[in-house]
């Protein structure tokens, strides 16, 4: 098996192989042996990426990627699943026309085969089916749609797959489907999973499925009542581990150490849940007497109501402390000074509904907790012990207006020229403000690709530099989907993507190279 081991920063790499066969054996063995180091895995096309715990991990994963002998046949449990599908998709007569078949022919060939479920990505639920034949093998779209409907029937190369949910996309939409792609409810979230085999069956109509009901939250004794959000107050932690495969990604805080920071300044454990506020605008009421503490951006930070002591209306902690909110008190957090958000903690810990083992909201693939709005009463756990409200020391400094950021060439460096790379590196590139969780979309002189054709989907990472057809870069953040179509120039490492999680719109961003020697010369780029 023949491999090419490229960075995709300092965490993780890409495995080139030569075949979506050996790129399934190769996910296989990782899956399966779970070397000592590797947080997760991502099959794609002709790649798989390897997500490590640290950069020497990462290290020691390559060498062991480089020597790993890889026999038999891909072999995994799997399921026959049938859809039923409506043929009235906006892209049909456009790939009966590519392909040289009438509409009717189209539907016979994309029914009549099996479509076998290789990997995951893009979204949650979102699989990767492979057919039996190349005659429906057309091209994305020239121009991506900025939002497909959930349930829409796709193809693009020799893959098959349904959008899970309301979402941009690129693929031709054949039809629809009525059944529900992902539920994290089922024992297996996603309805379709790789080895499965899927068909597709043309009806004249979908049956909708009723909604589940919910029930009601039981009243809360102890916690807080949100009066105010701001314009957004997510539930986060330290991100969910694992689910790549699913199309997940960690998500979490924006900046993992100020939320790791509020946590300790009021004796909780530092992956627990914090409240993230984006630009200040948060006020919550307190039900019972609290201890909370607030980190990350430089916010103004006021207490109101009864008791205040004497003659006192107002009280004015500083972040980077832990400080009491007694019952019926209400603490309003300003607008930033600097930075852009902030994290509360509570003594006790924020409790919040679990999706796959973490409470982070995730903006890109809807999973997690919905955002808070004002009206919700959020529970607070009681203190566990031993724990110590503190007051640590050395807040991280937040970013000035220009800030300079490490980048590590590649995967896809090798897409641009040398003065391309220079360009990337040499000017100033400004944080937009259509920027968020998801991606900074920088603005600047755009970067030109070198004609290599269409880039097949694969793996990637949060810090990712993409570089779309624009040539403007989207630097990948938390939300990030964990495959992407588009050359990625270069990546932000691990410890940089605090420090941009704090830029506001407008502010000022210089890329200065960061080398990987040790990675370099013992793994990455290496053939076998």
């Amino acid at each position: 098996m023949n491999r090419t081991i490229v960075p995709c920063g300092d965490l993780a790499f890409l495995v080139e192989l030569d075949s979506l066969e050996d790129v399934l054996a190769l996910h296989q063995e990782l899956v399966t042996s779970k070397p000592t180091g590797m947080l997760e895995c991502l099959a794609a096309a002709r790649t798989v990426l390897v997500r490590a715990i640290s950069p020497v991990a990462a290290i020691e994963l390559a060498r062991h990627v480089r020597e790993l002998q890889v026999t038999g046949p891909v072999t995994r449990d799997s399921e026959e699943i049938t859809l039923d599908v409506c043929y009235d998709g906006e892209d049909l007569d456009d790939v009966a026309r590519l392909v040289g078949m009438s509409r009717e022919a189209v539907i016979q060939a994309h029914t009549s085969q099996a479509w076998t479920a290789a990997f995951g990505g893009f979204a949650p639920g979102f699989v990767y089916c492979v057919g039996e034949n190349d005659s429906l093998d057309v091209e994305r779209r020239s121009s991506p749609r900025t939002a497909v409907p959930a349930g829409a029937v796709a193809i693009a190369g020799n893959f098959s797959a349904v959008y899970p949910r309301a979402t941009p996309g690129g693929w031709q939409l054949l039809g629809r489907t009525a059944e529900p792609m992902w539920d994290t409810a089922r024992e297996r979230p996603s309805l379709i999973a790789p080895g499965d085999i899927v068909r597709y069956r043309a009806v004249p109509e979908l049956i909708q499925l009723a909604e589940r009901p919910t029930g009601e939250a039981p009243p809360v004794d102890y916690g807080f009542r949100v009066v105010a959000t701001g314009l957004q107050s997510l539930f986060q932690d330290q991100g969910r581990v694992g689910f790549a495969d699913l199309g997940v990604s960690a998500s979490g805080a924006m900046d993992l150490r100020s939320a790791r920071r509020a946590n300790l300044l009021v004796g909780n454990p530092t992956g627990g849940t914090v409240i993230e506020n984006l630009m200040g605008g948060l006020t919550i009421e307190a039900i019972g007497d609290l201890v909370a503490g607030v980190a990350g951006a430089d916010v103004p930070l006021r207490i109101t109501g009864e008791p205040l002591g004497g003659d006192v209306s107002e009280y004015t902690p500083e972040i980077n402390r832990p400080f009491a909110l007694l019952s019926g008190q209400r603490l309003a957090i300003g607008a930033p000074r600097r930075g852009l958000r902030s994290y509360l903690a509570v003594r006790g810990g924020i409790e919040a509904d679990e999706v796959l083992g973490s409470t982070s909201s995730d903006l890109l693939s809807g999973e997690g907790p919905a955002p808070l709005a004002a009206g919700d009463v959020v529970r607070v756990g009681a203190p566990q012990w031993p724990s110590f409200v503190s007051d640590p020391k050395h807040a991280p400094t937040l970013p000035r207006d220009l800030v300079s950021v490490s980048v590590i060439l590649g995967p896809r460096d090798e897409w641009f020229d040398p003065d391309q790379i220079d360009l990337l590196l040499s000017q100033e590139w400004t944080v937009t403000d259509i920027s968020n969780r998801i991606g900074l979309r920088l603005d600047g002189e755009p970067l030109t690709t070198r004609d290599l054709g269409e880039l097949p989907s694969e793996g990637t990472v949060a810090g990712a530099i993409q570089i779309p057809r624009e040539g403007k870069p989207v630097v990948f953040m938390r939300d990030h989907p964990v495959t992407g179509g588009y050359p990625v120039i270069g990546v932000v490492p691990h410890h940089d993507l605090d420090v941009l999680a704090q830029l506001p719109p407008g502010s000022k961003i210089r890329f200065r190279l960061y080398h990987l020697p040790s990675v370099a010369d013992d793994a990455i780029g290496d053939h076998s």
